[in-house]
């Protein structure tokens, strides 16, 4: 950023550059909103929460399915059958009706129902894990766009700021030149620089756009008017380990867990193939002809016991085996990128408070140099230029000091996430 400041009198103090009353500033009629309001309304914006939360629907389907596999079953069947017959006796007649009620019943199957509820409630479990994850990623993407706009706010308050005290820098240095106590140069430079400031105010307001767009197209508001950020101060960061010890409890990895579990049930109704299969059925018969009209119910006893298979199920078992080992590590190397990403985001919020702390001090030490520039100035013993680009180095420094706090900010709610916290 490009600051200016011109030559003062003598008698009169230095004016601090107060920022303007802004069209983003919280008036009554407009609440602000805050971090968790625009979290709220993404939540119930995405597409991508909501497919998940149809996947999980979809789970419970198949835990249905399963689930019907082990429980009886009863139908009502009717037919009605027509032959060339003489019907002088019951296997002649020409109409044969039939009206039954069937009841089947498995009574064992190598516990393949079984195995398939407990795959079924581990994948329920797995999409709702998803679920919670892709929460904590829009999060990541609300708190980037809520506080880029803030930062982007902030600095155009500061360059509406410089804007207002170069142009009465310059009615000042014009009517000091009127009286022979500036040079036309020092004008001429300090519209140059007021040019400058015109410029970065246009691409300022440009990037504001920019991630005002963002946060609207992720909360589904538009436009988006006041914020305000209502969050406590950031706490400093504790312990690196602390951190990667709560990596297990993040919903990616407890997710590829539950993947896991689901990958071995797979091997377990795989592996139902090679048992027999028990089953008891019933009939009893509403309507009846021919010689067994006088028969009213009857019960089977099925047993179904595979010899040769022509290698399906080795085949079946290997190819869940396979499915159950890529499910294992597909969990370990979720679970070490986790423990990687924590400790890689707990390092740059480190470093960024760190950051933040120097540029602050540099900060308090640039309004300082700027303060003494303007007393030199008054004595005569500098010129212009040298208030001028002390006053750039201020604003510079300002400007590093803000996108630091908000970096960090930033880097503080992914490190929540990380970690598996959310709002």
């Amino acid at each position: 950023m490009v600051c200016l400041a011109g030559p003062v009198a003598a008698q009169e103090p230095a004016a601090p550059i107060t920022p303007p009353p802004s069209r983003f500033d919280v008036t009554a009629d407009d609440p602000p909103l805050t971090l968790a309001d625009c979290f709220e309304r993404a939540l119930k914006r995405s597409e991508t929460i909501a497919i998940h939360q149809e996947l999980i629907k979809e789970t419970e389907g198949r835990f249905l399915q399963a689930l019907s596999g082990a429980l009886p079953r009863a139908s009502f069947a009717l037919s009605e059958k027509r032959q060339d017959g003489s019907g002088g006796s019951a296997f002649t007649l020409r109409e044969i009706p039939e009206r039954k009620f069937v009841f089947s019943q498995p009574l064992f199957s190598g516990f393949k129902e079984l195995a398939a509820m407990a795959g079924a409630r581990a994948e329920r479990r797995e999409r709702k894990e998803e679920r919670a994850r892709a929460e904590g990623l829009l999060l990541v993407d609300v708190a980037d766009a809520f506080y880029l706009l803030l930062e982007h706010r902030e600095y155009l308050k500061a360059l509406e700021a410089i804007r207002t005290a170069l142009v009465d820098r310059i009615d000042e240095l014009k009517d000091r030149q009127r009286l022979g106590r500036s040079r036309p140069s020092e004008v001429v430079s300090a519209e140059a620089q007021l040019l400058r400031v015109e410029a970065e105010l246009e691409l300022a307001r440009s990037e504001e756009t920019t991630a005002r767009q963002l946060l609207e197209f992720l909360t589904g508001r538009a436009p988006i008017g006041a914020i305000t950020d209502n969050e406590p101060p950031l706490p400093p960061p504790g312990n690196e380990d602390d951190y990667v010890a709560k990596a297990p409890t993040r919903p990616d990895v407890k997710a590829a867990e539950e993947a896991r579990q689901a990958a071995k049930n797979e091997v377990t109704i795989a592996q139902a193939a090679r048992w027999p299969k028990v089953d008891v059925e019933s009939n009893y018969y509403e309507t009846r002809a021919g010689a067994a009209s006088g028969v009213d119910w009857d019960v089977m006893l099925k047993v179904d016991a595979p010899i040769f298979q022509g290698g399906q199920a080795i085949g079946a078992i290997r190819e869940a085996a396979s499915r159950e080992r890529q499910a294992e590590l597909h969990f370990e190397r979720t679970q070490r990128e986790a423990e990687l990403d924590i400790r890689d985001t707990c390092a740059k919020l480190q470093g960024a408070m760190a950051r933040h702390a120097v540029l602050q001090s540099a900060l308090a030490a640039a309004e300082e140099n700027y303060r003494l520039q303007v007393e030199d100035y008054r004595l005569s013993l500098i010129n212009n230029l040298d208030v001028l680009q002390a006053l750039q180095a201020l604003e510079d420094a300002r400007r590093e000091a803000v996108a630091a706090r908000y970096a960090a900010k930033r880097l503080h709610w992914r490190l929540r996430v990380a970690v598996g916290e959310t709002l």
